[in-house]
């Protein structure tokens, strides 16, 4: 049974010492008694032995939730690393006298981050160092994508604890043209027919003349004012003595058409948002709790804002927010002699993917309004012919058409000297221009620049235009 007995612990022995971490596959940091405070640096889930110099008879760690300690013999310690952080080792000699106190600083595991970032992005020379217990990546990327896809591998390892300190290499700079051209078409026509019949004493009318006063004035010969839109109007009067007749035709018609047109140009750092607003903005009055009233600025007009982002091979990835709005005089809230005027907006967002000179267009932004209504007296507006006399009849519509065309480049600084500003075009006329050749601008004399200064824009055409 003896036998047994030491059999079954020689072999519970070998089992442990296959089983446990050897020493020698981890570092080792020796301390000497007496000797200064030694540092220790371990990986997260790695172990470095400690020796001493003498046996000892005691140990403690600071913080057990950083690192783990065992033992392998009364000189040799096993340390463990469990979490980023700083904790302290204090070795204890036979004596119960102080051997060393150890500085356990847990760091994590980049010797793995380095080799899965190797084989993530094998082509990109990223330095990767640790600070305190985080990470430290530094170095040149080619494209703001690999700058992502090396800090989220980061975060895996130490999370909320990575400093990027990488720069993207290359073009990284997008210019965005961008036209917006809208198209307004309105068209209105307006027929109203106004009969009155009567004496000055009493009367009966249609239309405008619905009103007593209105149809007694005209009826008496009286002038009037219509308050309807009208364009064309015709009047006959019948009758005298104690019956009169007044009739009254009033005719419109409006066409109309307008557009707008815009091209703004854009410039943005990849991952930067940049803006663009040509219109204005319109004052709102808002009453606060206090009873006050502040005002608030409301923008409208062509509005631009988009984000790129450069990714491999020069693709660029845009995120694009266009709107096109104006204020509609036709629709007004609040009370007093100032009321709000509402806005009419079309918008559009959008991401895509383009290269650099491509475009894409942004069409289909059709709206088409029409209205059409009658006004007529009951039963004798239905008769045939007769009829139109005592009827009214409007019709609207309105059709407007957006397009926005976008072409994406991909751009770098230039020297100021190879830009030339819309004010180099003119100077101010001296006196002799002014006032003897009566020139308000006098242009450069020589270039292609004195040649378009030189040009006459006060024709048919607009001076962007044509």
């Amino acid at each position: 049974m003896k036998i047994a007995t030491i059999a079954m612990a020689a072999l519970t022995g070998l089992l442990v010492l296959n089983g446990a971490p050897r020493p020698a596959a981890a570092e080792v940091l020796r301390v000497l008694t007496g000797g200064p405070s030694s540092s220790l640096n371990v990986a997260m889930n790695r172990a470095v032995v400690v020796e001493s110099d003498t046996p000892f008879s005691e140990l403690s760690i600071a913080n057990p939730g950083i690192a783990d300690i065992s033992t392998l013999s009364d000189r040799s310690i096993y340390v463990l690393g469990k979490a980023p952080g700083r904790t302290t080792l204090t070795i204890l000699g036979l004596d119960g006298g102080l051997i060393a106190n150890v500085d356990v600083h847990v760091t994590p595991d980049i010797a793995e981050f380095r080799e899965r970032l190797r084989q993530i992005l094998p082509n990109e020379p990223i330095e990767v160092r640790t600070a305190n217990d985080g990470i430290v990546l530094s170095g040149i990327v080619s494209s703001i994508s690999r700058l992502d896809a090396a800090m989220q591998l980061a975060q895996r390892y130490a999370p909320e604890r990575v400093s990027n300190l990488m720069t993207v290499g290359g073009t990284q700079q997008v210019m965005l043209k961008v036209r917006f051209s809208e198209v307004n078409r309105d068209t209105a026509q307006n027929l109203g027919v106004s009969i009155a019949a009567g004496n000055p004493r009493g009367s009966v009318g249609t239309g405008i003349f619905s009103d007593g006063s209105v149809a007694s004035a005209a009826l008496s010969g009286t002038a009037y004012t219509s308050n309807t839109p009208r364009f064309g109007s015709l009047g006959v009067r019948l009758g005298g003595g104690s019956f009169a007749a007044q009739v009254l035709l009033e005719a419109l018609e409006t066409n109309g058409m307008a557009r707008t047109l815009a091209e703004p140009n854009l410039t943005a750092l990849s991952g930067q948002e940049a803006s663009f607003l040509a219109g204005g903005e319109y004052p709102i009055p808002v009453r606060d709790s206090d009873g006050g009233i502040s005002i608030d600025y409301k923008p409208f007009g062509v509005e631009l804002s988009f984000t790129p982002r450069v990714l491999d091979d020069n693709v660029i990835n845009l995120t694009m927010n266009a709107a096109v709005s104006g204020i509609d005089g036709s629709v007004s809230t609040g009370p007093g002699s100032d009321p709000v005027l509402a806005f009419r907006r079309r918008e559009t967002s959008t991401t895509v993917e383009l290269r650099d000179g491509e475009s894409f267009a942004v069409a289909g932004l059709l709206e088409d309004d029409f209205r059409n209504s009658a006004r007529q007296v009951p039963w004798l507006g239905d008769v045939p012919i007769l009829g139109a006399l005592f009827r009214s009849a409007d019709y609207q519509r309105a059709q407007t058409e957006l397009v926005i065309v976008i072409t994406a480049h991909l751009v770098t600084p230039t020297r100021g000297e190879a830009l030339m500003l819309p004010t180099d075009r003119v100077r101010p006329p001296s006196e002799r221009e002014l006032f003897l050749n009566g020139q308000v601008a006098a242009g450069n004399t020589r270039g292609a620049v004195a040649e378009v200064s030189r040009q006459e824009f006060g024709g048919s055409y607009g001076y962007t235009m044509d």
